[in-house]
């Protein structure tokens, strides 16, 4: 019996130090190491070397969808296909070294990148005139797989450093959809249709950022933005850490 009972408390052991929470608690403590170069960083994982070798995502670009764009019009694209948000908001463009960063922390755990990547994104955010920041919802069996949703991650210290509520109750992905790639546009928006369940009751009236690692086609953001608006929202932003280029642009 007491050997049954050590066992479990070493099994709950173990899984509190895999836990999100005792990641976030632990990474706090460690020295900050630029996590391109080894070199010493600035409390932000990036020395500053690294960090301006970035790519980050060049002007002009449409204030809709923010790829480039002459002058910052309004692209072609968005004026045949009018995406259901206001604008969007982005930081880089999702290339190395960037890829490689959001791809540890979506899919390796790496939690100590979402403060970084967090960072990037706050400096485009200035003038942002919302009420609650909304990370993308992951379905609930791919959230248990997972153990985190890495939108979330993101969206902590964006909501501590604007001083703007997290509102990831307000709705659900109730479809786990198939994976994207490899779909044409048609065939994305078909397959996210009615993916998203909102809450009117908590999000009716506000102007909500919308956050996520990536933005490609946009579809999955889209799909959200409409869910949101016939629950009541009365205005969506994307806000995204990295940008994707269309094939052949560059």
């Amino acid at each position: 019996m007491a050997a049954a009972s050590a066992g479990c408390k070493q099994s709950d052991h173990q899984k509190l130090n895999g836990s999100p929470l005792f990641k976030r608690q632990l990474l706090r403590r460690l020295p900050h190491r630029c996590r391109l170069c080894g070199g010493a960083a600035r409390g932000i994982g990036l020395c500053p070397h690294c960090r301006a070798d970035l790519p980050w995502l060049p002007a002009p670009r449409c204030p809709i969808c923010a790829l480039p764009s002459e002058d910052g019009q309004i692209c072609g694209a968005c004026l045949s296909h009018p995406p259901a948000w206001q604008c969007t908001r982005s930081a880089l463009l999702y290339d190395f070294p960037v890829d490689g960063l959001i791809g540890a922390l979506k899919y390796r755990g790496d939690l100590s990148l979402a403060p970084l990547l967090a960072d990037c994104l706050a400096g485009v955010l200035d003038g942002a005139a919302v009420d609650a920041i909304l990370p993308l919802p992951l379905h609930p069996a791919r959230l248990a797989a997972r153990g985190y949703n890495q939108a979330m991650e993101l969206a902590r210290p964006l909501a501590r450093r604007f001083h703007l509520p997290l509102v990831h109750a307000a709705v659900q992905r109730v479809r786990d959809t198939p994976p994207q790639a490899g779909l044409d546009r048609a065939a994305r928006l078909k397959n996210l249709r009615g993916a998203f369940l909102a809450r009117p009751e908590l999000v009716s009236g506000l102007r909500i950022a919308v956050l996520d690692d990536v933005m490609t086609s946009g579809a999955t953001l889209g799909e959200l933005t409409r869910t949101l608006k016939q629950a009541g929202a009365v205005a969506v932003e994307c806000w995204v850490v990295a940008r994707a280029l269309p094939p052949g642009q560059t």
